[in-house]
């Protein structure tokens, strides 16, 4: 039986990591799957480091939740490359890796409509796509979407992929795929999400896509990405573009 394993990196989430959880254990899946979370505390303060030990009290003896911990606040792309690591160190060619942010902009019960696009050879990819459920209301949520289509436009540009969303947090790799791109994996905060989808393009994998619920918030709700991560994530997508060799070769 293939294994789901989801990486959730979370930093000072205490409101929303408990029901994220419990919501991604009780996500449907499709006949066949089984799923195990993996949860990269990326050294939260102590609100967030309760919440997390509990839950993984709870869940770990069942073989469905296992917690890992940054000693220091590294970022999400550091914390997703922890979980993916682990997730490589765990699973064969069977399984699929999916990232998962804590936050509950994006919601577990899509899980099954990702697994369902993910096209059966080991070289492939689902990326969620935000924008097919209908218009976003409200302006900030409407200059956000301007954003990311900007950002997207110009991340096909320089990969030749024809994505939607290509900052979207849902992301699913058949395992041989995550393995042949995590070497190209260095950005530490949100310019990972552009890196990723260059690396995608770099080794030709087939990518998918499938459109997700989305339920945005603002800095107010917590949200932590910036203005100063969206020209990171342009310096990404250009540096990608130029590069031959990937990070730990260069060093």
């Amino acid at each position: 039986m293939p294994t789901l394993f989801v990486v959730i990196p979370v930093f000072e989430e205490p409101h929303t990591l408990e029901p994220c959880v419990r919501r991604a254990v009780a996500a449907p899946l499709p006949p066949g799957w089984n799923a195990r979370l993996l949860l990269v505390d990326d050294a939260s303060g102590r609100a967030t480091a309760e919440i997390a030990d509990r839950l993984a009290a709870e869940y770990a003896a069942q073989g469905r939740l296992e917690l890992i911990r940054h000693p220091r606040n590294r970022g999400k792309g550091a914390a997703l490359r922890t979980g993916f690591d682990r997730a490589l160190a765990l699973a064969d060619a069977s399984d699929a890796v999916l990232t998962q942010d804590g936050d509950l902009e994006y919601d577990p019960a899509d899980w099954c409509r990702l697994l369902a696009a993910l096209p059966p050879e080991p070289m492939a990819a689902v990326i969620g796509d935000r924008w097919a459920m209908g218009a976003v209301p409200g302006v900030w949520r409407k200059l956000h979407a301007v954003v990311n289509a900007t950002l997207t436009r110009l991340s096909n540009l320089a990969c030749g992929l024809r994505l939607h969303d290509m900052e979207c947090g849902f992301k699913l790799f058949r395992t041989p795929l995550l393995r042949a791109i995590r070497p190209w994996m260095s950005e530490d905060r949100f310019g990972v999400e552009p890196q990723m989808v260059a690396a995608l393009a770099r080794v030709r994998a087939r990518v998918a896509e499938a459109p997700v619920n989305y339920d945005p918030r603002d800095r107010r709700r917590g949200k932590k990405i910036g203005p100063l991560d969206g020209l990171r994530a342009v310096w990404v997508i250009l540096r990608e573009r130029l590069r031959r060799l990937p990070p730990a070769a260069r060093s």
